[in-house]
């Protein structure tokens, strides 16, 4: 008998608890703008192909979320502003319009409507001082009304009402605001009964997580933290409640039995985070399967997963099958997804024509089945075991960097699918029930980490991380000491209490990541710790009542995630917001010298590395500053040629006298660019490069991975020199180079 490959597809839909516990009022707008966007489209997509079959995972603190907006019972400032007559708009809140209306991905869902773009112009070339003090009312209610108007999903633009909105423009009245809010509130509205519709035909596994995504191992113990990082530097106090994990999984099982009608088979753990600690506790709650990422498979065998060039496993019987966990409570299956195959989706794909995007997913899929059949040792040329590819993300985000929302994507990903007879697309329980794991892990070896490099440093070891979890502690502990407020009588403790355990604060503290609301997940997660003290009757410490940092600083940074930046020379602040930074000049003291390069940002996705140098505001090349930029890398642990800077008058010293192995000249002024390979005898070599270069209000640069015939996770270091007439003028950053690695 032989197979297809088999691959199953799960989406994670997550929102964390918004709603504050002080004033009763939700404090973001994520759960409806993402709701009205991203949740209903995807599986409706879905549902024009019947032979596609998915998996969807919902958090039940998004469920929660979903169905007060939709009973329109929940407010937020975004909402409450866009409600409000113009002329009875406080300065506050036109300020905060001016400010925040403008959430959203400018190129994909700014950019397209051209009223939209003219008011996001003004701000951008005017500043919000200007638009305070020149807008008129109809400025301010278009904004109002845009900002909710780009947040509906393509799929329904060709509803009447949305198509005149779109078509209109302009003018909107309060009457026109309060007719798109109750439009978002429709479509909040199905999106629980289309996935329960498509669960019972059969196309869709509705699958659950920990009630307030919550990092189970670190509940049982935050000293899982130092199963990947031996040396991490935890919090004061231990945290290790492990009773409250079958609290967090049985709140989530019984809140999917009210809304789905049957029990879950499945759980998606809160960032995939897994240990031998959580497995007893998923099992005895009824649970048969869980997912988490390769890395954590990698960990757990010992096994590094090679990549060839492209990015495909070189080993893929490890990856591509579920395998079997027992406890004492009966036997777990468990899938590992393909990371790359997975960001790929996540992170890249929404940079390229989404035809070519589409075409290039499904020759991976090829390109696995075909190693798959010529590693088989009867030598057969079809599948004669059945494997599972497992593609696990984030349902939601991506898809602001997709033309359309990813609409053009899906359909031509589902279409190539639909016509291919050697590629099956699969539910995990569907396929858990026709071919059971061939393999055990010892449920005691099973590493503990998350999808994040394997560990748990996106939550817990940085200082800040490190504070929120002491305060946490000393909040759980005050409850203990309560025996009398149970979940019965004492409801508003607990849900503090499960609110404040959630991830996504810790996600946002310290080092790793940040946000333009950075301060607001501060306070919500502050605020969920004082409901807690305050339903138990306890005084709220002082400590609670100030900000756990600062969120006014823009320091140096390592990149926070994938970039996919426009390169046009302009700087586009959202192209680059998770983007590395290194401050060059006019922040290091008196001691440094001055450099005409004021900041410089970096970071990747899967096609290119980017580059950004942001100059003193007014400075020409070849007058103000050298006309020159040339950059030079090499790999570290690389064996391969390497030559010298090929410049003159280049310093003897580190790293100057360093030997690279390319080259990117690049003419400032006349924004053209050289490729060079190092070849031996210390010469240099030209290449053919598709390499991007654009110089306005700052300098771009996209370098394209496929130029330099790398490895996947080689490291490499770039260093920038400015020079005039092939003499070196000045080396950037001063007392460092420039750490990226290959995807």
């Amino acid at each position: 008998m032989t197979h297809p490959l088999y691959v199953a597809f799960i989406w994670h839909q997550h929102q964390p608890l918004y709603k504050s516990r002080v004033t009763g009022r939700y404090r973001l707008p994520w759960v409806r703008l993402h709701g009205t966007k991203d949740y209903l489209d995807l599986v409706q997509i879905l549902s024009r192909y019947p032979q596609l079959h998915q998996t969807v995972n919902l958090v039940p603190s998004l469920i929660l979320q979903l169905e007060d907006y939709a009973a329109g019972t929940a407010l937020d400032p975004y909402l409450t502003a866009a409600l409000t007559p113009i002329d009875q708009l406080s300065h506050d809140q036109q300020r905060f319009i001016i400010q925040h209306f403008f959430d959203a991905n400018f190129h994909t869902m700014v950019e397209p409507h051209q009223r939209y773009a003219q008011l996001y112009s003004q701000r951008q070339e005017n500043g919000l001082n200007w638009c305070f003090e020149n807008w008129t009312a109809a400025d301010y209610g278009d904004l109002l009304a845009w900002h909710n108007l780009a947040w509906i999903d393509p799929l329904f633009w060709d509803d009447p009402e949305v198509d005149e909105w779109l078509t209109r423009g302009r003018g909107f009245s309060l009457g026109d605001r309060q007719r798109i809010i109750a439009k978002q509130r429709h479509i909040l509205s199905q999106v629980l009964p289309q996935h329960r519709q498509m669960q019972k035909s059969g196309q869709l596994e509705v699958t659950t997580t920990p009630y307030t995504h919550p990092i189970l191992p670190l509940l049982a113990n935050t000293d899982a933290g130092r199963v990947a990082v031996p040396r991490m530097a935890l919090p004061k106090d231990q945290f290790q409640w492990p009773e409250d994990i079958p609290r967090h999984l049985q709140k989530a099982w019984d809140m999917y039995l009210e809304r789905f009608d049957c029990a879950p088979r499945g759980l998606w753990p809160s960032e995939q985070s897994v240990s031998p600690s959580i497995l007893p506790h998923v099992a005895k709650q009824g649970f048969e399967w869980l997912c988490s990422d390769e890395a954590v498979l990698g960990w757990t065998l010992k096994h590094f997963f090679h990549r060839d060039e492209f990015g495909n496993v070189q080993e893929p019987e490890f990856l591509y099958q579920p395998y079997r966990l027992e406890t004492p409570h009966g036997d777990l299956a468990i899938v590992f997804r393909d990371h790359r195959l997975s960001d790929l989706i996540g992170f890249t794909y929404g940079a390229m024509p989404p035809e070519q995007a589409a075409t290039d997913l499904v020759g991976h899929l090829q390109a696995i089945s075909q190693r798959l059949v010529a590693r088989q040792e009867s030598g057969g040329t079809a599948l004669e075991q059945p494997w599972l590819v497992t593609i696990a993300l984030d349902g939601e985000n991506c898809w602001e960097y997709y033309q359309r929302d990813g609409l053009p994507f899906l359909e031509h990903l589902y279409g190539q699918l639909c016509s291919r007879q050697d590629l099956k697309l699969v539910t995990v329980a569907e396929y858990l029930e026709q071919f059971s794991p061939r393999q055990t892990l010892p449920a005691a070896k099973l590493h503990s980490g998350s999808w994040v490099d394997g560990s748990f440093t996106t939550w817990i070891g940085d200082p800040i991380k490190n504070r929120a979890w002491d305060l946490l502690t000393a909040a759980r502990q005050t409850l203990a000491n309560h025996p009398e407020a149970t979940e019965d009588n004492n409801p508003e403790a607990w849900e503090a209490l499960y609110a404040a355990e959630g991830s996504d604060w810790f996600w946002w503290f310290g080092e790793g990541h940040s946000s333009n609301q950075d301060a607001m997940f501060d306070q919500l997660f502050r605020e969920h710790l004082m409901a807690l003290y305050h339903a138990l009757e306890e005084p709220i410490p002082e400590v609670l009542h100030h900000p756990l940092e600062r969120h006014d600083l823009m320091q140096d940074r390592r990149p926070q995630s994938f970039i996919h930046p426009v390169i046009n020379g302009i700087g586009d602040e959202q192209d680059w917001d998770h983007a590395g930074r290194i401050t060059v000049a006019g922040a290091r003291g008196t001691m440094h010298r001055s450099s005409p390069v004021q900041r410089l940002w970096y970071g990747l996705d899967h096609l290119n590395f980017y580059l950004r140098f942001d100059f003193q505001v007014g400075k020409q090349p070849g007058v103000d500053y050298p006309p020159e930029l040339h950059l030079l890398w090499y790999y570290p642990g690389q064996t391969m040629h390497n030559s010298p800077i090929p410049l003159a008058k280049v310093p003897n010293s580190p790293p100057l006298n360093h030997l690279y192995h390319h080259h990117l000249k690049i003419d400032l002024q006349q924004q053209a660019a050289w490729l060079q390979e190092a070849a031996s005898d210390h010469h240099w070599h030209g290449r053919n490069h598709d390499v991007q270069v654009a110089l306005q209000q700052c300098l771009e640069v996209a370098v394209p991975w496929s130029n330099l015939h790398v490895q996947p996770d080689w490291s490499l270091e770039v260093l920038a020199v400015l020079a005039q007439d092939g003499h070196f003028a000045e080396h950037v950053p001063e007392d460092a180079l420039i750490p990226l690695q290959v995807p």
